[in-house]
């Protein structure tokens, strides 16, 4: 018997098998083939039709049941992980008004600001833990002001994952944590955040239910089980947004501990129990997938849009052939890179350096003494110079990390880097060979409760290896101090 993880990115849809009895993954598909495209009417822009990812979720469970043999009988619940921060709108019937305006969309940020300075930037803290910046809610108010025609016509609005459990069964509902992702939620008076509804002029019979978001949300109906071939009757235990979804794979639910991505940008993902929003221009709060009124667990989630997409940029324009000669060549190379700084910020706005843009530097270059291998270590250490930049923003808003769990990508896989990362901040890395779909998957067992089960399920099946710090931090956090005051340079002369 299998439960079924579905995990709706903005680039394709992954479905995967795990069996219930062990939690090990016995299969992952990916539809389309090809990137799944965006719709952009105007620069800034970005919408996809609901329906597509259906049709794509739909297709893909064909593709996993015949691939591995599986009939819908044998499917025994479903999880959902979903791209954050996005908005669907649908009338009394459930069919969608418009496009989803998902999450890289910047139409609302203005609304967004706006609604910061003018309902008290303390206030936002301490209630929403965040600004409410380019966050669904301030997507809705765009629609509000700009599509009256359509907001007339709005029964309930949804984040991505909602709408496609709504597909599965006909209920519409949605969680705490999602409700957190939209900033729709009162942090203080755990409760739908009624005074940011009142501020954008939004009716408050607009927000779905609420459900847990483990145990049964609802149950796949005759129309769910004819267009996706999951036997009626099938529970969905299980939603969550993309980031607090890649923690809960990583088994990170507990203060303290931290998940990373290391991919085109990186992500760090901290959990604690503190109600902090001191860095809320900064870092992004939102309820993890176990927060509940009696264990307040938050994620900060802090994004570093200048990551790997600085790695895959040197590959495709120095003289290499691969990641593997880029790292040998790093490898040659001294910690410090023997002076040469990378400035890796090359992805547009960095919220975490409070929204600027510096672009990607290059300092110390000397043509005589250095070469495209002092190249390759100064971009590992740039980026990796960053992620601590970031844990210290972190820490200064109360997070004390004890352990760190990545997935088995790109960045991860490049022993400069994760060694660099852990010696930094003196603690080990634990690399995890999952992804979102598996993860969500596995979720949905959680229904039971049994964490330590769960807990196990990721050890025994995912377990790659642990990067453990050096002893000798000092030259690491000399080049790091070089670095940072690069950095600072140029942030003072914006």
């Amino acid at each position: 018997m299998y439960y079924l993880g579905l995990d709706i990115g903005s680039s394709s849809i992954k479905a995967a098998l795990v069996e219930i009895s062990t939690g090990k993954s016995v299969g992952v598909v990916q539809e389309p083939k090809e990137e799944m495209s965006m719709f952009a009417q105007k620069n800034g822009w970005a919408e996809q039709k609901p329906n597509d990812w259906w049709l794509h979720i739909c297709n893909a469970i064909t593709s996993l049941k015949k691939q591995y043999n599986v009939s819908r009988t044998q499917i025994k619940g479903i999880g959902i992980s979903y791209q954050m921060h996005g908005l669907v709108l649908v009338d009394k019937k459930g069919n969608p008004l418009r496009k989803s305006i998902i999450w890289c969309d910047s139409r609302a940020v203005e609304i967004g600001n706006n609604a910061f300075a003018e309902i008290g930037e303390e206030k936002c803290a301490s209630h929403l833990l965040n600004s409410p910046a380019n966050f669904t809610a301030s997507k809705l108010k765009w629609v509000k002001e700009n599509e009256p025609d359509i907001y007339k016509q709005i029964y309930k609005f949804m984040l991505p994952g909602d709408y496609i459990a709504y597909k599965f069964s006909d209920k519409i509902n949605t969680t705490i944590s999602g409700l957190s992702e939209g900033i729709f939620w009162d942090f203080k008076n755990d409760s739908v955040a009624d005074f940011l509804l009142e501020y954008y002029g939004i009716d408050q019979s607009l927000v779905p239910d609420i459900v847990d978001t483990f145990g049964i949300q609802s149950l796949v109906d005759e129309k769910g089980e004819k267009e996706s071939g999951i036997a009626a009757g099938t529970p969905i235990y299980y939603r969550a947004g993309d980031q607090p979804n890649n923690a809960l794979s990583l088994n990170v639910f507990n203060p303290g501990e931290v998940a990373a991505t290391g991919g085109t940008s990186g992500v760090v993902y901290a959990v604690t129990d503190s109600l902090s929003g001191k860095e809320s221009t900064r870092v992004n709060n939102f309820a993890h997938v176990n927060y509940s009124k009696n264990s307040k667990r938050i994620g900060k989630l802090l994004n570093i849009n200048g990551a790997g997409i600085q790695y895959r940029w040197l590959l495709n324009n120095l003289a290499v052939s691969s990641y593997e000669e880029m790292n040998t060549l790093a490898s040659e190379i001294p910690v410090g890179s023997d002076g040469v700084c990378l400035i890796p910020f090359g992805n547009g706005a960095e919220r975490m350096l409070n929204n600027k843009e510096i672009g990607t530097r290059i300092v110390n270059m000397n043509l005589n003494n250095h070469h495209k291998g002092h190249m390759c270590r100064a971009a590992l250490e740039g980026i990796a110079f960053s992620f601590y930049y970031g844990m210290e923003i972190l820490k200064s808003d109360g997070i004390n990390p004890t352990v760190i769990r990545a997935g088995n990508d790109n960045l991860f896989r490049s022993e400069i880097f994760a060694n660099t990362v852990a010696t930094l901040i003196q603690q080990e890395i634990e690399i995890y060979n999952t992804t979102g779909a598996i993860g969500a998957a596995r979720a949905a067992n959680l229904h039971t409760g049994n964490f330590e089960a769960f807990s196990k399920s990721i050890m025994d099946n995912d377990h790659v290896m642990t990067f453990m710090p050096f002893k000798d931090k000092k030259p690491y956090l000399e080049a790091y101090n070089n670095w940072k005051k690069e950095l600072e340079l140029v942030l003072n002369k914006q």
